[in-house]
């Protein structure tokens, strides 16, 4: 932490209050009824004016009781695409009492959005959902979190700041278009490996007499014993392709994100035609291999890619 932070930090108020647009409106009046009490000298007008003032101060104490006693955290997803919505859920909780009119959102600008809560319980965890966006590839440092409530007039939006940092990758944008590499030549941004001939990964085709050189491993014993000789599992022959997709720079520009978005596109087409995925990019190895968790890992390689430490920019 820098000691502009620091600095900042230790100057910042514990609540920060706006005032709405409704809030506006009823000062001006506020102030009118004021004017007219001083210059008439009216008693009634001056009772009218207290009863707004005092409406003014219940606000203030009432919202404090809503932020007071709150607590949060953030739920963070596997990961996000780019410029894409997602969800980011935020767990609260109260000591006791109860909270109205809660509204959840990032400090300091870092994702645009908000989730709401109309009510939160004592012992009652709350989860809300806030859709997202975030705009740019790459880890993603989260410091603050911000509970605001217009509880209980909607005159002023009181705040309170919390410190909890998380990270969140940023995988890259999706909607890339992408040709996939053909099994006679490969491809300049991966090479394909050879084929593995898995005999017995595919469908049952029926069962066949065993050959004398065959692999007495594929016998099917009980329908071999009904019979009296041997008979072998005939399964549909799969062959299943390897790639090993590679990037070769690492500088931060429009390339590297074109290199990156492509490189993501080309492995959820090629995982999705049945086929092992790698990848080698910025002196990382992650073997070929095929799943949702696997397709994830290589988005994470992806997201971190061009970025020295999380968090912080090369």
């Amino acid at each position: 932490m820098t000691w502009r932070e620091r600095w900042r930090r230790w100057l910042r108020p514990p609540r920060t209050l706006k005032i709405t647009r409704i809030g506006r409106t009823y000062l001006v009046i506020t102030l009118g009824v004021g004017l007219g009490a001083l210059n008439t000298g009216n008693n009634l007008l001056y009772l009218v004016l207290g009863f707004l003032l005092s409406i003014i101060v219940l606000s203030g104490v009432l919202s404090e009781r809503v932020i007071r006693d709150l607590a949060v955290r953030r739920l963070l997803p596997d990961g996000a695409f780019a410029q894409e919505p997602f969800a980011l859920r935020y767990e609260v909780t109260r000591a006791e009492g109860r909270a109205f009119a809660v509204k959840v959102s990032e400090g300091e600008g870092a994702l645009a959005g908000w989730a709401w809560i109309p009510t939160v319980l004592a012992g009652q965890p709350v989860v809300a959902r806030a859709d997202v966006v975030a705009p740019r590839r790459g880890p993603l440092r989260l410091k603050e979190v911000q509970l605001s409530t217009f509880f209980p007039f909607g005159l002023f939006e009181k705040s309170r700041t919390f410190e909890l940092e998380d990270l969140l990758l940023v995988w890259p944008r999706r909607g890339f278009t992408c040709t996939p590499p053909q099994a006679d030549h490969g491809r300049q941004a991966g090479e394909l490996g050879n084929q593995r001939h898995r005999d017995g990964s595919g469908d049952v085709q029926g069962l066949r007499e065993l050959g004398e050189l065959e692999d007495a491993r594929r016998v099917h014993w009980k329908k071999s014993a009904s019979v009296g000789k041997l008979l072998k599992v005939e399964r549909e022959r799969e062959d299943k392709k390897q790639f090993t997709l590679r990037i070769g720079s690492e500088v931060p520009g429009d390339q590297l994100e074109r290199d990156c978005e492509e490189t993501a596109a080309l492995t959820n087409r090629l995982l999705s035609e049945g086929g092992d995925v790698g990848l080698e990019a910025g002196g990382r190895k992650i073997r070929p291999g095929s799943g949702p968790g696997h397709e994830k890992r290589i988005l994470s390689a992806l997201a971190m890619l061009g970025y020295a430490l999380p968090g912080r920019e090369r």
